[in-house]
């Protein structure tokens, strides 16, 4: 159970977030990919986006050793390159340390060569942390970012309506189904007790639609707490509808070969493409060479090995189906 103790002033410093936050949409929709819980819906989008995620994405796994991200990635910019700048800026370096022991306390593997660089505050591993969460972001929330901004102002609408109508406790306890406000406590069901003082602080409120479990909390560094709640319908973001052009382009080329295009952003290997498609070597070539044939993709040898990346052309034809 969470329990979070409003003071009068808390009351008057509960805002609604203006615009959507493009982390932590990102951090929702990363979860959901690790969530074994999901509902089957998401079970398609979860396979399409692990095929088409860039290899700069893997070091965000190393953050989540036991599925528990640690907290200074929770971010409400605005603006991506705020919220970047804002992942390293916003935490002191003992607080950085604090949680990186934190999320690999027990873990049974002991932390990558950069975790161990980015817990001493290395700038090099700090450069990859902000190239991998700007790839993801890239991959995984730019193709539906307009679709997320139509949410927010919906429902940014639906709770200042609320708020009007009935007052801001009613709208708090219609945010999160379920939770209730009494004698200033606002309670609702979570895994672990928790009880969260306030004192003045107040409350930052943000949908996330990607993100489907219990509301998700941030203490954000010298402000208020931050909730991010479940919003939107529930199901996996539409890219632009069911005529998007990602649709359109796989309708042509075959949901497999379009990705295997979305992967060859970055150079592969036949078995590497095998590997991230669940296919075998021997398929996988059979696609490469019909997409090489029509001049998407360009295939060389470096020893053993054949190795595939996306021409300019193809490039440019995923560019133009987002």
């Amino acid at each position: 159970m969470i329990r979070i103790r409003f003071t009068a002033a808390d009351f008057a410093e509960v805002r609604f977030a203006s615009r959507p936050a493009p982390l932590q949409e990102l951090n929702g929709a990363l979860a959901m990919m690790c969530r074994r819980d999901a509902p089957l819906l998401f079970g398609r989008w979860r396979q399409r986006l692990l095929r088409s995620l860039p290899a700069a994405v893997e070091p965000l796994a190393d953050l989540v050793p036991a599925g528990t991200a640690p907290r200074f990635l929770d971010v409400f910019d605005d603006a991506l390159e705020d919220g970047l700048d804002t992942v390293r800026s916003a935490s002191r370096p003992t607080e950085i340390r604090t949680e990186l022991e934190r999320v690999y306390a027990g873990h049974p593997t002991p932390p990558p060569p950069w975790i161990r660089d980015l817990h001493r505050g290395d700038r090099g591993a700090w450069h990859l942390l902000r190239r991998a969460q700007q790839a993801a972001f890239e991959t995984i929330v730019r193709p539906v970012w307009p679709v997320v901004q139509d949410l927010h102002r919906t429902e940014f609408t639906r709770h200042a309506l609320t708020v009007a109508e009935h007052g801001t406790g009613a709208a708090l306890t219609r945010l999160v189904p379920g939770s209730r406000l009494h004698d200033g406590v606002w309670e609702f069901d979570a895994p672990l007790d928790r009880e969260i003082d306030l004192d003045g602080r107040g409350v930052l409120l943000l949908p996330a639609f990607h993100w489907t479990g219990r509301p998700l909390l941030a203490e954000l560094p010298g402000g208020p707490l931050g909730v991010t709640y479940p919003a939107g319908p529930g199901l996996p973001l539409p890219v632009t509808g069911p005529d998007s052009g990602e649709a359109a382009l796989a309708a042509v080329l075959g949901r497999t070969r379009l990705d295997v295009l979305m992967l060859l952003a970055e150079e592969h290997t036949t078995s590497g493409l095998a590997r991230r498609l669940g296919v075998s070597n021997a398929t996988a070539s059979a696609h490469a060479a019909a997409l090489r044939g029509a001049g998407l993709i360009t295939t060389v040898r470096a020893g053993k090995a054949v190795l595939h990346r996306r021409t300019a052309v193809g490039s440019l034809l995923v560019q133009r189906c987002r």
